[in-house]
């Protein structure tokens, strides 16, 4: 415990700076000998680094006053020669030259019209079981002309959230009950307008 406590006051007392622990003489003793050991080696290796950076700095310039002078800038064509080896270089790692990336670009599909809302309705009325497809028109009624229950009210309206991708609110399903009600509400759903 006595070591947890002096390397709290140790090296919190480093990072905090100017916080005062109220701790034995003891452990105040041993805080002022390791701030001091800590200083001495921050101390030590900040010198370190500055000679050797002027070290650094000193053998550069003489290497670079050794030579003939100061090397030139590369040329355009050496340039571009040096970054088509690196592209070379890497179409070698990745497999084959003439890769290419596929690339995924999305969008909000194709621009809806009334003709196509209306094909895409009548066709999923006419995919669907219990409607016989030579009464179906845009005018019929689904219970009445058709002879549909209200069970297969609610499956239609699934089906027209499905191939639409929204969600039709069970007070809107309620009025939908001719398939010229579902074209309408959904061109105006989706703003399609003639």
């Amino acid at each position: 415990m006595a070591a947890a406590n002096i390397f709290r006051n140790a090296f919190g007392g480093l990072l905090k700076g100017s916080t005062v622990y109220r701790t034995p003489v003891v452990c105040r003793l041993s805080t002022v000998a390791v701030q001091q050991k800590f200083h001495t080696v921050k101390t030590a290796l900040k010198v370190y680094n500055q000679q050797y950076l002027q070290n650094g700095v000193s053998l550069r310039l003489q290497q670079y006053s050794s030579t003939s002078g100061i090397q030139p800038k590369p040329s355009l064509e050496e340039i571009q020669e040096r970054v088509l080896k690196v592209c070379a270089a890497y179409d070698k790692i990745g497999g084959c030259k003439n890769q290419k990336m596929s690339v995924r670009k999305y969008s909000g599909g194709a621009p809806l019209t009334l003709e196509l809302v209306t094909s895409r309705v009548l066709l999923v009325l006419q995919l669907y079981d219990k409607i016989n497809p030579q009464q179906l028109n845009v005018e019929c009624h689904f219970m009445k002309d058709l002879g549909l229950d209200s069970l297969d009210h609610v499956e239609i309206i699934m089906a027209m959230e499905d191939e639409f991708g929204f969600e039709i609110p069970d007070g809107d399903a309620e009025r939908l009950v001719r398939p010229k009600d579902i074209i309408e509400y959904i061109a105006n759903k989706e703003d399609v307008y003639e």
